[in-house]
């Protein structure tokens, strides 16, 4: 057992920084985070020059919703640690996660990610291609590290299927040796598979060079595993960010980012990208559902007559601003629960930790329901059926989840921001034909979410109806969010061939 091998090794060595790292691993894999969080301290503080357990006790702590001091964690390891890309890259996903940063500070970090680590790669004269027939096919490069089952190929699944090869050549580049049916399936999708598994970014951008890519796409930004890096290289004529990442990348080597006008509303928040922003017609996601399990016929408050809000989102989203709002609306609601899910809610500090911060707001610990993780994925949505409405997380918005809740019938409250990563739900929420669960500020959230608590034949009627909605929807025309891709890839094409 490696466990015991790390206690022996601690035990002959109690300085021994890198085997308590080691045992903090193990334990955050087996969901024992109050340990996990204990040895990576104890290693940072034995030995501060070791990277890894700041960079995983800042991951540990905003999984936990613990955000303010992930990002604490991860600043003073970048102090130490300058060059980490890594490290750096996991404290600007992190600072999504709170309203205390607004989006000009955030814009302005992943700017300085940029000159630190990325300005210098960038090759000293465009990239032109050689053939450059304006109407040809083009070759579409995607590179991520989550070509398996992961959230985001419930959305790139819809677009690989969609593409018409008449008009692209789809190549995939995974990033990671993670392998499973969803590979298959998404492989199967590709015309061209190229595994960039171990291979530095040098001989990575060699490997898209040689392949002519035209447009290479970037599916994971700042994300873990990703490679923003490789986009440094600029080994493609034109690249562009979507769908992995909630922002810009801040790489002046990335050209487009993907998104629509509710998203990032015109001249609202073109001025934190780097990037061009592109804004699709019919909303920036298609998303391929991955369960056929029925809808539970009606919301579960005409069997219980109380109403139970829920959320299924990464504990990390619980922010103090989400968990005001819940609070507040559970206090005009004194019959209502709510329900949460999460794979934290497996630890019971955690789960102690969530129940003081809402008895701060005066909702007692026995009105919140958390569920830890289960074994059967069928087990994971037949949870929804014990909701009546969802309740969006701000300023972090649900995306897979807000979709796999729609579709199993539970509509989904959210409040709309000033940043795209607050604005995902009310895109969603707008192709399915619901702006009445748009809230446009906190009080507003608050009466839409407690007006349709007591509204019960509304309930019932999106229950039986939302499934429905989603399919007529342009969340569910893979072909035609294929051709709008497609038509925007040819207007980058075709600026690029008239400038060079």
């Amino acid at each position: 057992m490696a466990a015991a091998a790390y206690g022996r090794a601690i035990r002959l060595r109690p300085d021994m920084g890198e085997a308590y790292s080691n045992l903090g691993d193990l334990h955050a894999r087996g969901n024992r985070l109050a340990l996990a969080e204990h040895c990576y301290r104890r290693a940072i503080a034995l030995r501060p020059d070791l990277p890894q357990p700041h960079v995983n006790l800042g991951e540990l702590l905003k999984n936990q919703g613990r955000v303010v001091e992930a990002i604490r964690t991860l600043r003073a390891g970048l102090d130490l640690h300058p060059d980490m890309v890594v490290m750096h890259s996991n404290l600007l996903l992190a600072t999504h996660y709170t309203a205390h940063i607004p989006p000009e500070v955030i814009w302005r970090a992943h700017s300085h990610w940029n000159d630190r680590h990325a300005a210098r790669l960038a090759p000293a004269h465009p990239v032109v291609p050689l053939d450059r027939d304006p109407d040809r096919r083009l070759r579409i490069g995607y590179v991520s590290p989550d070509l398996c089952g992961h959230p985001v190929a419930c959305f790139l699944d819809p677009l690989l299927s969609g593409h018409d090869r008449e008009r692209v050549e789809v190549h995939c580049y995974p990033l990671s040796a993670h392998h499973d049916a969803v590979t298959d399936r998404l492989r199967g999708l590709s015309d061209r598979w190229h595994p960039l598994v171990d291979v530095d970014h040098d001989a990575a951008a060699r490997r898209i060079a040689e392949d002519r890519i035209d447009i290479l796409v970037d599916l994971a930004g700042h994300t873990a595993g990703g490679r923003p890096l490789l986009f440094a290289r600029r080994p493609a004529p034109i690249q562009i960010g979507w769908l992995g990442y909630p922002d810009t990348t801040g790489l002046t080597t990335v050209d487009y980012r993907l998104t629509d006008a509710i998203a990032d509303p015109p001249g609202q928040t073109d001025r934190w990208h780097s990037e061009q922003l592109v804004r699709l017609p019919r909303g920036f996601l298609a998303f391929q559902p991955t369960t056929s399990i029925p809808v539970a016929p009606r919301a579960p408050l005409a069997e219980n007559g109380f109403v139970t809000f829920g959320s299924f989102n990464n504990a990390a989203k619980i922010s103090e601003e989400t968990i005001a709002l819940w609070a507040a609306i559970l206090l005009r609601l004194p019959d209502a629960r709510l329900l949460l899910k999460s794979r934290v809610f497996g630890d019971a500090d955690v789960r102690a930790r969530l129940h003081r911060a809402f008895a701060a707001h005066g909702v007692a610990a026995e009105r919140i329901d958390l569920l830890g993780p289960q074994d059967e994925r069928d087990d994971h949505f037949r949870a929804y059926d014990r909701l009546d409405i969802a309740l969006d997380p701000t300023p972090y918005n649900g995306t897979t989840t807000t979709c796999d809740t729609l579709w199993m019938g539970v509509p989904v409250v959210t409040l709309a921001g000033g940043h795209h990563v607050s604005r995902v739900s009310a895109s969603i929420l707008a192709q399915c034909g619901l702006p009445d669960l748009i809230a446009i500020d906190p009080a507003d959230y608050v009466e839409r979410a407690v007006a349709l608590a007591r509204d019960g034949a509304r309930l019932d009627e999106l229950r039986q109806g939302l499934r429905d909605r989603l399919v007529a929807s342009p969340l569910l025309d893979h072909a035609g969010f294929a051709r709008s891709v497609e038509d925007a890839y040819r207007a980058m094409w075709l600026r690029l061939v008239a400038s060079a």
